[in-house]
């Protein structure tokens, strides 16, 4: 079996093919099994060591790499060089004469006190497509990434809880919940490809005061009939109903805040009462009460599964408020009062952070006056059974910016605690909000709407499309494709805490920078390859025929990935993908316009070379829309 290059002397057999002196210069910074580019970079620090005499850790530092077109692959900065006595312009005068002009390097350019130094296409080809394709749908992934002990390459990995998304039953699905839904599962996926262990959770907004509420409408105006048709929608419109009929004590209750007047009265009847008494009965686990707070549950649980499949989203829990367990509440209580931090103030617990250095954090109550818990405490307690469960190194929260003192407060109280372990490994992963929406999304109240409503903007945007334009069909899965390209591209190429306005010829038209767009190259690539071979030979390859313009472009381009992806990988900016995958289209588009003029009835050898290039553009194209949650076109 012929060796790959998945390990490193693998990639030393296939570059002393291509003429290099093995083995491989090395480097403690460079990683050749997962990131290509650093095969050259390792080469061209040797070479600079030899130079100048140079520390190799220094001569490694001072090249940088290069996504711009034109200027350059790699770039060597001469004052990071670090050489005393001789000026950083002479030193880069010095080595363009110097530096060989032999493979893997072209002809390098000055520019001031830097160098532009070019990889040989001819190289870049030969190393490149079998290196793309020995790894396949894991190019541009580092899973070592995700090991809980770097030396133990089959030990555990570590583990990471992203929950996101996490609508409130019987509330609408906003388009926060969208936005989460969209940011988290980027955010999974990219762990995952790191090699992280990842439980996706969907913590639903299950218990509380509200639900209470929720059971006083239900007694007034909830139809089992309707419930079996549509239960959210159903639960919903109860929802409604019970609000409008709630209002007029939320606002005398208000009012006589304002007027600094004791509520205590106002929130002993009413709805109040109601409400109240209802969440008190779960806390205390009344039958009755449970069992008609379970049918809501499950059918919130079943209905939205069904529509995140549509998505492309799967969960591996719903979890919940209602989940956090009695032990884990009374234990948080206990360390609280242990530490002094609990104080019983008008008959509720609560923490003054302004006594505890957090001025900015206010008074939050953790247990109100009738017993009952708040949603602090509720996800205190859930972070200690996450703990228990999962022994994760990471928790993620997807959450809207607003959110923001919630989280300091989660934190700030387990630093209080002497849980800094457990403060140190949540993250709150922000976004800003989405501010507008096109009429076909404006009237929507469930997840299944913006799904719809999606849909009805691609086949209106279809219908206006030039029939040019066109390498998708109109049918119903390319519709589907296509809308839920748009919708993901669109929140994804923008940096998570933007605003932006979801604007139909922004996400779903056929040209520029959009979803759609992007799928419709994508197409055009498929039908490209329909008259290719299925496999290739990367030995018997015509690899000058590779040598030209766009060709050499397209192969940096897929050469740059592992740098993409492990740039957004260090921010969680999904940004970083959209960008890449746009010059992929940039460049693929011109390089196939440039092909769809030319004579391919030529040597076999070179007409493969071109099918194994593209073949292996569609692979990281793939793996780069998969990243962010889009499943590539298909027929």
């Amino acid at each position: 079996m012929a060796a790959t290059t998945c390990s490193v002397s693998g990639i030393e057999t296939l570059l002393g093919k291509v003429g290099l002196d093995t083995p491989v210069p090395d480097f403690p910074d460079a990683d050749i099994v997962h990131n290509p580019q650093d095969i050259f970079r390792v080469y061209l620090a040797d070479t600079l060591q030899k130079l100048v005499n140079c520390d190799r850790l220094v001569a490694y530092d001072a090249i940088q790499t290069s996504n711009i077109t034109g200027m350059g692959d790699l770039i060597i900065v001469a004052p990071r060089l670090r050489l005393k006595g001789v000026k950083p312009e002479e030193l880069a005068k010095d080595l363009l004469q110097k530096l060989p002009r032999t493979p893997p390097f072209g002809c390098p350019l000055l520019d001031g006190i830097r160098l532009q130094v070019f990889f040989s296409p001819n190289t870049l080809s030969r190393l490149l497509l079998s290196y793309i394709s020995d790894r396949s749908s894991s190019y541009g992934y580092d899973t070592s990434l995700g090991l809980a002990d770097p030396t133990a390459t089959d030990g555990p990995r570590k583990k990471l809880i992203v929950e996101f998304s996490s609508p409130n039953m019987a509330s609408e699905f906003q388009v926060s919940h969208l936005r989460s839904t969209l940011i988290g599962t980027y955010i999974a996926n990219i762990h995952s490809s790191m090699g992280w262990d990842v439980v996706k959770m969907n913590y639903v907004g299950d218990w509380g005061k509200q639900i209470g509420l929720l059971a006083a409408g239900w007694q007034r105006f909830g139809s089992e009939d309707e419930f079996e048709k549509q239960p959210l929608r159903h639960l919903l419109e109860v929802n409604h109903k019970i609000q409008d009929l709630f209002k007029p004590e939320v606002e005398e209750c208000k009012t006589a805040k304002t007027n600094k007047q004791d509520v205590t009265e106002i929130e002993s009847r009413g709805l109040y009462a109601e409400r109240d008494a209802f969440f008190k009965k779960m806390e205390d686990r009344d039958p009755e009460a449970i069992a008609l707070w379970q049918r809501f549950r499950d059918a919130t649980v079943k209905d939205y599964t069904e529509s995140y499949a549509q998505l492309g989203v799967m969960f591996d829990e719903y979890s919940g408020e209602s989940q956090v367990t009695a032990e884990s509440i009374a234990e948080v209580e206990q360390i609280l009062k242990d530490n002094g931090i609990y104080e019983e103030h008008e008959d509720s617990w609560k923490i003054d952070f302004s006594k505890h250095d957090a001025k900015g954090l206010s008074l939050a109550v953790l247990r109100y006056r009738n017993g009952t818990t708040s949603y602090l405490l509720r996800d205190l307690a859930a972070v200690f059974d996450r703990y228990k469960k999962h022994q994760f190194d990471k928790m993620i929260y997807v959450v809207a910016m607003e959110q923001e003192m919630h989280f300091h407060r989660v934190t700030k109280t387990l630093e209080l605690m002497g849980r800094q372990d457990l403060a140190e490994r949540i993250l709150h992963v922000s976004f800003a909000k989405i501010n507008g929406l096109p009429e076909a999304l404006k009237g929507a109240e469930l997840l299944s709407d913006y799904l719809e409503g999606c849909r009805s903007m691609v086949q209106t945007s279809l219908e206006e499309e030039e029939k040019g334009a066109f390498h998708v069909d109109k049918s119903e899965k390319s519709v589907e494709q296509l809308g839920l390209a748009g919708l993901f591209i669109q929140d994804h190429y923008h940096k998570r805490n933007t605003s932006y306005a979801v604007d139909p010829k922004k996400s779903l038209s056929l040209e520029g920078e959009t979803g759609a767009a992007i799928q419709n190259c994508y197409a055009r690539l498929l039908k490209k390859l329909e008259s290719g071979p299925d496999s290739f030979d990367y030995t018997t390859l015509d690899h000058t025929s590779l040598e030209t313009e766009d060709y050499a472009e397209l192969l940096r381009i897929l050469l740059q990935y592992p740098d993409a992806a492990h740039g957004s990988f260090r921010t969680l900016e999904p940004s970083f993908i959209v960008v890449y995958l746009l010059r992929i289209v940039d460049q693929l588009t011109a390089t196939l316009d440039d092909d769809d003029e030319k004579d391919w009835t030529g040597p076999k050898a070179a007409s493969e070379a071109r099918y194994a290039l593209y073949e292996n553009a569609r692979q990281v194209f793939e793996n780069a829309l998969r990243l962010l949650g889009v499943s590539p076109w298909s027929p």
